[in-house]
């Protein structure tokens, strides 16, 4: 029997969808003012020693980049005190996942996550053909930890967390990650996947990875979210030096680029950038939460730059984001999650988030005469 050029596991998958850019939405709707609170970036943009440093080196793109990154390891190392030997960096945390997937998996092996977790990490599983075993959630969309312990066996190869969590923008707390980790071999491999960390380590239960020593723990961060830097592509992942060193095996040896690689360099040495962009979020939240639950909306606890709350229906998370999207409004429906009865709305700019509540108060009538509000 003749095999067949693309496998079923792959047939099966579907396309990752992005969050609307900017100028198509200009280009099809005529519009001038556009709020993108789809995508969980940063607001304020890079920091300005980022943009310098990736100014400073375009004249050298010509070259390769160093292979090693020399110069942005030792700054993680000095934040985090670690050896080089102990960091990997890619395109994006999503670049560390697929080398994980192309390291550690095989075609039937065991991944136990959450259901409705982030969808890049699912897609990068089922593209080499893994066994998915996804834990529902507790009913405030929390992990469902006590569950996911009777589904991880010595044969589960991977365990998935995501730390905050995306979509839901919920977390695991110190106590419930002890309890997991009891149950876990040292022969499985842990992904913490902390894209949001720095939003959610002013928590004194979220348990931040670095205080623990676990050598089957691999954890990924990223430059894209806190640090503004989506558009270049860099995360980085820490954890023992011999799962490391696997994963140096399968990257590509020019990941990230050189680009990349400074305006992360520059990232770090900005401290009061990030502390302004943690100020914006903070505000920010506040003020969207109090919105939508004096609209008679439920937001989903979040420790994140980004709220999810529930619409009631698939037709009225499309009526509500179409409607938004008419007036220049970007969000995020979640049927790609398996929630297609939640949206999810990113932390802006104050500016980006007035035109949200304003666009909000003109099209909510005929909306909740139409749909109401959602039973949560």
């Amino acid at each position: 029997m003749q095999k067949k050029l693309v496998p079923d596991y792959i047939e099966r998958l579907e396309t990752y969808q992005a969050g609307k850019p900017i100028d198509e939405l200009a280009r099809e709707k005529n519009l001038t003012r556009i709020s993108k609170i789809a995508s969980n970036e940063n607001p304020l943009g890079p920091s300005p020693m980022a943009i310098r440093e990736m100014t400073n080196v375009l004249w050298d793109v010509h070259r390769y980049p160093d292979m090693h990154a020399f110069q942005l390891k030792q700054s993680l190392c000095d934040l985090y005190r670690l050896k080089p030997n102990n960091i990997v960096l890619g395109n994006g945390s999503e670049g560390i996942m697929g080398y994980i997937c192309r390291a550690f998996l095989q075609e039937g092996d065991e991944v136990v996550t959450a259901a409705n977790t982030f969808i890049g990490f699912l897609i990068l599983a089922r593209s080499v053909g893994a066994n998915l075993i996804q834990v529902p959630r507790r009913s405030d969309y929390k992990y469902d930890v006590e569950e996911m312990a009777k589904k991880i066996t010595p044969n589960t190869k991977i365990v998935y967390i995501a730390n905050p969590d995306n979509p839901t923008g919920t977390y695991l707390t110190k106590s419930e990650f002890d309890f997991l980790m009891k149950h876990v071999s040292p022969h499985t491999i842990v992904i913490l996947d902390e894209a949001y960390f720095e939003f959610a380590k002013q928590w004194p239960d979220y348990p931040d990875s670095m205080d623990y020593r676990y050598d089957n723990v691999v954890t990924l961060r990223t430059f894209s979210k806190a640090y503004g830097l989506s558009g270049v592509r860099v995360g980085y992942g820490f954890g023992h030096d011999y799962l490391i060193g696997a994963l140096h095996k399968v990257k590509l040896p020019f990941e990230p680029s050189l680009v990349a690689q400074k305006g992360a360099y520059g990232a770090l040495s900005d401290r009061p950038h990030l502390d302004r962009t943690l100020q914006n979020n903070q505000e920010r939240f506040q003020e969207t939460k109090d919105f939508l639950e004096k609209h008679g909306f439920k937001p989903v606890p979040s420790v994140t730059n980004f709220i999810t709350f529930k619409t009631g229906s698939e037709e009225a998370s499309l009526a509500l984001f179409n409607a938004l999207l008419d007036h220049g409004v970007i969000i995020r429906p979640l049927k790609a999650n398996l929630m297609p009865d939640h949206v999810r709305v990113s932390l802006g700019t104050k500016n980006e988030m007035d035109h949200f509540f304003q666009v909000m108060e003109e099209i909510l009538p005929a909306y909740t005469q139409k749909f109401g509000r959602a039973k949560q």
